[in-house]
């Protein structure tokens, strides 16, 4: 990742070159440019390679000067940190008030149990991109099926996803709690149990000034020097009150707060390790404890995976434009936009494969729903045996009740059940008792 060029103090360019020629403020060309550049938040990095109606110092140094003269703050100690709010993040914001934190309106209202295994997969997306996002080596459906049949973790990358797994599921535990030090220092003893160097360093701050952000493939370049670790405590307290203080003169909105919280974290660097994980559990915290109930069905991390260059560089814009975080919070925003167009998009799948389901119980009388949505499921994954275990956690059920289902549709002739010593597997092969258009409708669906 390349580190962004820093701009020249924007008031050496004004007494360098506009106060000069005062003209230039007052040209339209300028001023259009000036405000379409800061409508899109440009750094200074992408200022420079645009082709503008003036000196690109200039633009850059006008731009300056109108956020200033509109941005807001969020001190701590002596971090001060500086952010404006474009018309894309109020309308991305206002977007989330009615929906997340809202009534998500729904023709069809998926069943409790649907509800409750999407929360439960959910949980295991971001949990397990979130680990992806800082090295954890393997791939989303080892890691599911180690979540849902509760395996114990093979590898230091399996230990940090069952970790961050267990983190997640504590945060909508403790929703309701203010923001802490000893919250913090708990919630990060959970995500680093057993995969740090040094075993005490989990749930402790750090003690010396050796960790800093650099490029894993070139050691010596260093993205981020973080702040000498005895303001560490104080710098939490502060940001502590900030994130409880409901009542203060100036107003932040509660996803700029989860944002901030999420940067500070980062930014700060608490901890030896396990701080970007954290970082974004904080994040999801204090959205569903500011009543965002959808982040609950929404993986956000997935979506930063997926965007983790533009990550990395809205830390990077931030740092180097004089810690202004608009630049992290436009993007996470962003993240939270797509991640609950996702949740919509899976809303509607999973609507149509519940008529489906429906469907094929009144055509096959003998099947409850449950047993319907097991197979549907097993149709979808052909090939893949389940366990019993897999099934009672993915449907979120008692082992017996799982294996009840599971033999019944095995006695019925839906699919087939297989022996590996010890362990009773079943998979859909094919070959059952469903009908030429039930299998057209599941496959159909798999298809969409």
């Amino acid at each position: 990742m390349k580190i962004p060029e820093i701009p020249r103090p924007y008031h050496d360019i004004f007494n360098d070159k506009i106060i000069k020629d005062p003209a230039i403020t007052k040209d339209r060309a300028v001023s259009d440019c000036v405000k379409q550049f800061n409508e899109q938040y440009l750094h200074w990095d992408e200022v420079r390679r645009k082709e503008v109606p003036q000196d690109p110092e200039i633009i850059w140094a006008l731009m300056k000067m109108s956020r200033e003269g509109q941005s807001r703050h969020a001190v701590f100690l002596d971090i001060s940190l500086t952010y404006n709010t474009t018309s894309e993040s109020q309308k991305i914001m206002h977007m989330l008030d009615t929906t997340a934190s809202g009534l998500l309106v729904l023709e069809e209202p998926l069943k409790d149990p649907e509800m409750k295994r999407y929360v439960i997969s959910s949980l295991m997306e971001e949990a397990i991109a979130s680990s992806q996002l800082e090295g954890a080596v393997t791939t989303t459906k080892v890691a599911k099926q180690m979540l849902r049949t509760n395996r114990k973790p093979r590898t230091p990358s399996e230990r940090m996803i069952m970790n961050d797994y267990f983190t997640m599921k504590r945060v909508k535990e403790i929703m309701d709690q203010p923001c802490t030090v000893e919250l913090i220092l708990q919630l990060h003893e959970l995500i680093t149990y057993k995969t740090l160097d040094d075993p005490s360093d989990s749930g402790r701050f750090r003690t010396d000034d050796e960790t800093v952000v650099a490029d894993p493939l070139e050691i010596d370049k260093v993205y981020h020097q973080p702040p000498s670790h005895e303001k560490i405590p104080g710098y939490m307290e502060e940001l502590c009150r900030f994130i409880n203080d409901g009542s203060g003169s100036e107003f932040q909105h509660p996803l700029i707060k989860a944002i901030i919280l999420h940067f500070m974290i980062g930014y700060v660097h608490p901890f030896v390790d396990g701080n970007g994980r954290l970082a974004r559990a904080l994040m999801y915290w204090y959205a569903l404890k500011s009543n965002y109930w959808l982040f609950e069905h929404m993986a956000i991390s997935k979506v930063i995976k997926e965007h983790r260059g533009k990550y990395g560089t809205a830390y990077l814009y931030a740092e180097t434009d004089e810690r202004d975080i608009t630049y992290f919070i436009n993007f996470n925003l962003k993240c939270m936009e797509e991640a609950l167009s996702n949740t919509r998009r899976y809303i509607r799948r999973k609507q149509q494969e519940q008529r489906t389901a429906m469907k094929m119980v009144e055509s096959h009388p003998e099947l409850n729903f449950r047993q319907a949505e097991i197979l549907r499921d097993m149709i979808k994954n052909r090939g893949g045996p389940v366990s019993v275990r897999e099934i009672a956690s993915k449907f979120n059920v008692v082992h017996q009740t799982a294996r009840t289902d599971l033999l019944s549709l095995f006695e019925r002739g839906f699919i087939e059940r297989r022996k590996v010593g010890n362990k009773l597997f079943f998979l859909y092969t094919g070959v059952s008792s469903l009908n030429d258009r039930d299998r057209d409708r599941l496959s159909n669906d798999r298809k969409e």
